[in-house]
């Protein structure tokens, strides 16, 4: 059976739809997909409070409470959001992960705000505002940082 000139055309135009069709599924597969988990608050909330004058009261307005508060005392307010990046069939990866950490006195006073960041698997400070010289809590951050970096992606995927 011979293909006339237009048939021919047609099916070089549908193998070539087909062709587009598949290569465009191959390259969106291989796009990165990207989730974030948790919650910091922005620069621009944390600019609103005042250290040595906000309370606990006037800070949870300004910037929420956190999900997780200091283990110790009610004194550390602490905000984790990770971000994690998925490429087709491999496993997630952490590409980013930020504490804030808000420290109250006995009183209920701020005396520190921070934001930690994590960079090649040592914890880093991107902002500090303190009253005091020593920084408390600074335990209990290691603490998260490695309990976050423990979860599994399939854990972070069930929530």
């Amino acid at each position: 059976m011979a293909w006339t000139t237009a048939q021919r055309d047609r099916r070089s135009a549908a193998l070539r739809f087909v062709a587009v069709i598949c290569l465009a599924a191959a390259l969106t597969a291989c796009a990165p997909i990207f989730r974030n988990h948790g919650y910091v608050p922005s620069d621009v909330d944390l600019a609103q409070l005042v250290v040595g004058k906000d309370t606990r009261d006037t800070a949870a307005p300004k910037v929420g409470r956190p999900s997780a508060s200091g283990l110790l005392n009610d004194t550390g307010w602490f905000y984790v959001q990770s971000r994690w990046q998925q490429r087709g069939a491999l496993a997630p990866q952490e590409i980013d992960r930020q504490v804030v950490a808000l420290t109250f006195s006995e009183s209920g006073v701020l005396q520190n705000v921070e934001r930690f960041g994590l960079e090649r698997g040592q914890i880093v400070p991107l902002s500090r505002r303190v009253t005091e010289s020593s920084v408390q809590g600074q335990s209990v951050l290691g603490q998260l940082f490695a309990n976050v970096g423990r979860l599994s992606a399939g854990q972070l995927l069930d929530n």
